[in-house]
């Protein structure tokens, strides 16, 4: 397990999640300040993926400088309020997680083992017994003295 590399990656998917959510706040402002400008962005948005928010940036900056300038600015922005308490939220979401996951799969377990221990509904506690009392043939063992003597008692 390669921990550092881990980190790298979750680095790259969470600046790219920035840049998405920077660019969900950009939009915004713009409809309410620039209708033409949001819309121009959002159909940018929809031809260029934003699943890389480093690629969507660099194709950004060839058409629209400004634009991409204030994405920058806002994902920043938003980084620097986030990091504080971002690996706290981190640690407590994936233990709450984990325990909700473990109660629901425990939950799944008991149920099963319940059910395949308690008998069938169709069957009674009668039916149960008379079931124990009969005797499996392939299990009995067969004395050849028995076998003479239930055929001498037939003869």
């Amino acid at each position: 397990m390669d921990l550092k590399q881990i980190a790298k990656d979750t680095t790259k998917t969470l600046i790219s999640y920035m840049t998405y959510q920077a660019l969900r706040i950009v939009i915004a402002q713009l409809d309410e300040t620039e209708p033409k400008r949001a819309y121009w962005l959002r159909q940018f948005s929809y031809r260029v993926s934003i699943q890389d928010g480093e690629a969507f940036l660099q194709a950004l900056f060839l058409e629209e400088q400004r634009l991409a300038f204030r994405l920058l600015t806002v994902r920043e922005h938003i980084a620097g309020e986030i990091a504080d308490y971002l690996p706290e939220m981190l640690r407590t979401g994936i233990q709450q997680a984990n325990l909700q996951q473990r109660t629901q799969q425990l939950e799944r377990m008991t149920q099963i083992d319940a059910a395949a221990v308690s008998p069938h509904p169709e069957t009674d506690a009668g039916e149960i017994t008379s079931q124990s009392e009969v005797v499996d043939p392939d299990v009995v063992s067969t004395h050849p003295e028995t076998e003479t003597g239930s055929e001498s008692d037939g003869a």
